[in-house]
């Protein structure tokens, strides 16, 4: 177990926590982390937990508290393709996840893999994804709380539970999407599914028909979707009109040809241009999702995504830009009905307030399990 003593520590995205810890603990085993729990209550310090150091909402630092950066404990502990399970600890990444459940079966024929992960960035930690209570662009999914199955934490008393629907129900609510509030996530055992192709479906839609087209899109079986809307206030399609995708399974025997991908340097490119450009930013976005219209994807690879740690200081430079600048994530929650509605009241808002939107997309979410961070009693989009 490694320690550092006084530094400053920030999250990658946005930059705008930049907190002083008296020290940085590097647990490698369950051990580690139960004695760095009992050493902080002894003497009386606060203590929290990173593992991808992207969450923005600063509950992953604590002035003069203790860090603990789990990015050693990234380990799978069991993979039961056969049970659809596979456990892993709390620091693992998603990508790391996702290529050993791939490499795992290269000769099985019925292969299996996760369901959903937060999309936009990979190298975000699996525990920090149940601590959110995270979700992908699942047609017709529960948040992450419906893929797991259990999870081993460590309280703020030093004690290590197994925690599931049936043991522990309560802390299991509580821990999934408490931000850390509750203890230490150790590992996590997650439902994995049948790994699935699936074809993607392109359309540029209006607003107004969203209500409609995911509904229909959720009655054809399609699996994943989500709209990306245009940006650029000065058009007449901001808020209005916007990138439809949505992946629908075919069989697995189904052959592809070389996909279409967007490269680092278009990345890169794309997000100059939603700075300086935003409607070229829109038109080169859609141009390229439209060119992949009908292009093979398996489940769970089709998630991964590229993200560009560090960004903003290029941007700034080519934007020469007079203070360092970055980018704040939102997310709000709206009854699918509502959606036409609420955007054209932000679209006023935004015009008028002269926000710098840069991007955004909608998705929906169901949620029908209990826990106390998160519920739905209805399909809602989420906005963000």
């Amino acid at each position: 177990m490694n320690r550092v003593n006084k530094i400053y520590v920030n999250d990658i995205h946005s930059k705008l926590n930049r907190t002083k810890v008296c020290e940085i603990v590097k647990p490698e085993s369950a051990e580690d982390v139960q004695s760095a729990v009992k050493k902080a209550k002894s003497a009386g310090k606060s203590i929290s937990a990173a593992g991808g150091f992207h969450a923005m909402g600063g509950q992953q630092f604590l002035t003069g508290g203790i860090l603990l950066d789990m990015s050693e404990m990234n380990h799978v502990l069991q993979f039961e393709p056969e049970r659809k399970l596979i456990e892993v600890e709390g620091g693992i990444k998603w990508d790391e996840l996702v290529r050993y459940t791939v490499s795992s079966q290269t000769d099985v024929k019925n292969q299996v893999g996760i369901r959903q992960k937060q999309t936009g960035a990979d190298r975000l930690s699996v525990g920090g994804a149940l601590s959110a209570n995270i979700h992908g662009r699942g047609l017709r999914m529960k948040p992450f709380i419906g893929d797991v199955e259990s999870f081993r934490i460590v309280t703020a008393n030093g004690e290590i539970l197994n925690c599931s629907r049936r043991e522990n129900a309560q802390l299991f609510r509580l821990a999934v999407g408490g931000y850390g509030l509750f203890g230490i996530i150790l590992s996590a055992t997650i439902r994995l599914v049948r790994r699935q192709k699936v074809r993607r479906s392109v359309k540029i839609e209006p607003v107004e028909n969203l209500s409609s087209l995911f509904t229909d899109r959720i009655n054809e079986n399609f699996l994943y979707g989500d709209f990306q809307f245009a940006i650029a206030p000065e058009s007449e399609d901001f808020l209005r009109k916007g990138v439809f995708s949505c992946y629908l399974p075919v069989s697995n025997e189904t052959q592809s040809e070389s996909n279409r991908e967007l490269s680092p340097e278009d990345w890169k490119n794309l997000l100059f241009l939603a700075h300086a450009d935003k409607q070229k930013a829109f038109e080169l976005y859609a141009a390229h999702y439209l060119a992949t219209d009908g292009q093979i994807y398996w489940s769970d690879t089709h998630q991964l995504s590229v993200y560009l740690d560090d960004y903003h200081e290029e941007l700034d430079r080519k934007l020469h830009a007079k203070n360092p600048c970055s980018e704040m994530i939102t997310e709000i929650y709206v009854p699918l009905g509502s959606l036409p509605d609420f955007l054209e009241r932000v679209r006023k808002d935004f015009r008028d307030n002269k926000v710098e939107l840069i991007y955004g997309t909608i998705r929906l979410i169901r949620f029908t399990y209990k826990c106390y961070a998160i519920a739905f009693k209805q399909a809602v989009t989420r906005y963000g």
